[in-house]
């Protein structure tokens, strides 16, 4: 099965990071955030990818292109060129980089693979957030539903502590509590190719009219996650993350 990761935005929040790179290409750990959520899936068995590319795609093509190699310890023979590969530690992926161009939105961006995904089940994810999703539970969730798209609710933590008082008393603290019981879109997608029906063009955003009709249309499942989730919006998000994979406890890390 195909994981279609959107990497094509401009991460204008980041721009910290992505004056010189594209979001997705922010490093955690040392490894892009595109690395991460490919691991997470990988871990669990789905390897292939097909990759929506847009602003300054031609970097993340480039980092692919010389993975192997830069994973691997080599010998070179300066006269000829040749290279000899030890101990290469790259993992078995598929990777499909297509550009779907600088100012398409999320749903254009999916509508122009279409030729990729051909008329089979696949997945959808964002290109800069983690979660410790379980692949798997969610695809079984979706094929029991038969419905044409399941959305991954989450329930994000509070930005700011939460108090409960009695009187002038402060009876609890709570840090960073969960929401006020709503969820919303936590972007870990398993989709039918006909949901391509429900986009119009490359000035359609994935998250209104296409997401807002299947729901009319009875054709939208929420699986819900009430794991790990965090997107990496903001570089204060980058930061939390990068304290989470040095501490060695990183929720989305589920693979050795």
């Amino acid at each position: 099965m195909k994981v279609v990761i959107l990497a094509g935005g401009l991460g204008t929040r980041l721009s910290e990071e992505t004056e010189l790179k594209p979001k997705p290409m922010v490093e955690i750990g040392g490894m892009p955030i595109l690395w991460h959520i490919m691991k997470v899936y990988s871990s669990q068995g789905f390897n292939e990818f097909i990759i929506c590319l847009g602003y300054k795609g031609f970097i993340i093509k480039e980092y692919f292109k010389n993975y192997y190699l830069h994973l691997s310890d080599v010998t070179i023979e300066l006269s000829t060129g040749k290279i000899k590969v030890h101990n290469c530690k790259s993992e078995e992926m598929i990777l499909t980089l297509i550009d779907t161009g600088i100012s398409t939105q999320t749903g254009g961006r999916i509508k122009r693979i279409k030729e990729y995904i051909g008329n089979e089940t696949f997945m959808l994810t964002y290109g800069d957030g983690v979660a410790n999703i379980n692949a798997i539970d969610l695809l079984n969730f979706h094929k029991k539903n038969k419905k044409l798209a399941t959305i991954t609710a989450v329930r994000p933590p509070g930005r700011f502590g939460s108090l409960i008082l009695n009187n002038d008393e402060v009876v609890e603290f709570v840090e960073k509590p969960l929401g006020d019981g709503g969820w919303i879109n936590g972007g870990f997608f398993v989709l039918e190719p006909e949901v391509l029906n429900y986009i119009k063009d490359d000035d359609t955003l994935w998250e209104r009219e296409p997401m807002t009709n299947l729901a009319l249309d009875g054709q939208l499942y929420a699986y819900k996650h009430l794991g790990f989730w965090k997107p990496m919006d903001t570089n204060r998000d980058k930061i939390e993350l990068q304290n989470l994979w040095d501490s060695g406890k990183a929720p989305w890390k589920t693979w050795e």
